[in-house]
């Protein structure tokens, strides 16, 4: 069979995955300059554990019935309606659903903000002080009208990936950071009390957030695509989605009630922990984004085509290299922040009103995030690719087995051993998920999904990355002995750390012959001598 017609280029997507990951690694640059920013001027203070809450409630609203679950389940159908030259109905399809969107989620954002008093301090387990619960209520009713724009960028964001465009959508998260850390800068010293000055970090997400989405919607003239005035719910292809985006709004919510169920458990270990557990997150999920969420982001448009075609051969090889490139990526990255979890932390973090006491917090919330990175990353893969066999329910019921797991593990361990017993909860409860996601997909794809090859791969790499953490370690500590803990001196040793690792690391995956190394390899080579 054909490559040009029955898979998608080999070439392209490596190009649109490099742009995807140096857009979104600078998106997360900025976004942790931004926690710098934001950590310099409120520590791990009981307030900013208010205000994480009050940032998360809105963000789990948003990805049951928002963003991410509208365009996992969009994008295969608007790519199927593409594929087939139904380009009207595609076009009003999207059109239904973006009135639709404004429409039901205007109305629940001014149901929350009337009703927010009593939601909220559900959320954070009764153990707040009164005057902590009512900060928490007073930012989430800032915070909660992202819902709705998010909502509307995830379906414009939708289009512009099925369309294979990723540029601004990867770019546009960096305007946000930015933006945030200029009005949070620049608002703060309006409010008189160290508390009140966290409105103004509310303040500058939500303008944030509409200015990101005001930078993708004209994009959409590029494609000829415009919004009409359609409010079709008659429209067979809108029951299509809608039926998707059950199962999908559940598995996603599920995978994000993961994260909150540490937020939420560690309140009770301490007024910091929820804090610290967010901090840590935050720089967990840098990798995260610059590698497997710009691999799952453009290889699921790509998938769902092949799907479309019936090109089960290529959504097997397409998925299993999706993996492979994954485990390359995120198992090193994970080792180098296992072996030096507190000095990253400390050069984030450590400045302003952020002493050594929240470094200890945030570093074994990190140390012990580090393991899940590999499995949360290959999970994103798997899950993408039941969305594009528009097969949902299986990642959702694997969702709650994740989820069950993650309470009782979370619970029998949070008491001895603190903010390290509910991370181990959340690293156990990835990597079930992942083995059962690759288990059940073995089923659904009706054959091998190279299971052994990737394991082998998976195998090749470990020892590789086991190479670059002894490698880190040892050249870190030699270099801090050297230099001491000035700000300079952190930024060389992690710099020469993090090059003496990475060469290391180079080095033996190319020696152990990994054809993903080769690959990537041969990209960068080709482009540098362009």
């Amino acid at each position: 069979m054909a490559a040009d017609s029955s898979a998608p280029s080999g070439r392209r997507i490596a190009v649109n995955t490099a742009i995807f990951s140096i857009a979104t690694g600078l998106s997360r640059i900025a976004g942790l300059v931004r926690e710098i920013v934001a950590s310099s001027y409120f520590a791990t203070s009981g307030a900013f554990s208010a205000f994480t809450i009050a940032f998360q409630v809105p963000n789990l609203v948003r990805s049951l019935f928002a963003d991410a679950a509208l365009s996992a389940a969009f994008v295969p159908v608007f790519t199927e309606l593409l594929e087939r030259g139904q380009r009207r109905e595609a076009f009003r399809l999207a059109s239904t659903l973006f009135f639709l969107i404004l429409l039901v989620l205007g109305a629940v954002t001014a149901l929350f903000i009337l009703a927010a008093g009593a939601i909220v301090p559900l959320f954070t387990g009764g153990a707040f002080t009164s005057e902590l619960d009512e900060l928490t209520v007073g930012l989430s009713r800032v915070l909660f009208p992202i819902v709705l724009v998010l909502a509307l960028n995830g379906l414009v964001v939708g289009i512009l990936n099925a369309y294979d465009h990723f540029t601004i959508p990867a770019l546009s998260p960096l305007v946000w950071n930015v933006v945030i850390i200029v009005l949070l800068v620049a608002v703060r010293p309006a409010f008189d009390t160290p508390d009140s000055e966290l409105y103004a970090y509310a303040i500058a997400v939500l303008v944030a957030t509409i200015v990101q989405f005001s930078m993708s919607v004209p994009v959409l003239r590029r494609f000829d695509f415009r919004f009409e005035l359609a409010f079709d719910l008659s429209d067979p292809r809108l029951r299509q989605v809608l039926r998707l985006m059950l199962p999908v709004t559940i598995g996603l919510g599920i995978i994000n009630l993961d994260v909150f169920v540490n937020l939420t458990l560690g309140s009770l270990v301490s007024e910091q922990a929820p804090r610290a557990i967010d901090a840590a997150f935050r720089i967990y999920m840098l990798p995260q984004g610059v590698f497997s969420v710009a691999i799952a982001t453009v290889l699921f448009p790509a998938i769902s085509r092949l799907v479309t075609r019936g090109d089960l051969d290529g959504v097997r090889a397409t998925m299993a290299s999706g993996l492979r490139q994954i485990a390359l990526l995120l198992v090193p990255a994970a080792a180098f922040t296992v072996v030096l979890a507190e000095p990253i932390t400390r050069l984030v973090y450590e400045h302003g009103e952020f002493g050594p006491e929240s470094t200890e917090l945030v570093s074994t919330a990190l140390f012990w995030f580090s393991f899940s990175l590999p499995f949360s990353g290959m999970n994103l893969m798997l899950t993408r690719t039941f969305f594009a066999l528009q097969r949902p329910w299986a990642p959702t019921v694997i969702s709650l087995g994740s989820l069950v797991v993650n309470l009782a593990v979370s619970l029998a361990l949070y008491k001895p051993y603190g903010i390290a017993g509910l991370v181990i909860g959340t690293v156990v409860s990835t990597a079930a998920m992942m083995l059962a996601q690759a288990w059940r997909l073995r089923g659904q794809l009706g054959g091998s999904v190279e299971g052994r090859r990737t394991a082998i791969a998976f195998a090749a790499v470990c020892v590789a990355a086991l190479l670059l953490a002894v490698v880190a370690w040892t050249t870190w500590t030699l270099v801090d002995d050297v230099l001491g803990r000035s700000l300079i001196a952190q930024i060389v040793a992690m710099g020469l750390a993090g090059a003496a690792g990475a060469v290391t690391y180079a080095a033996a995956v190319l020696w152990l012959r990994l054809p993903e190394a080769h690959q990537v390899r041969d990209l960068l080579l080709r482009r540098a001598r362009r």
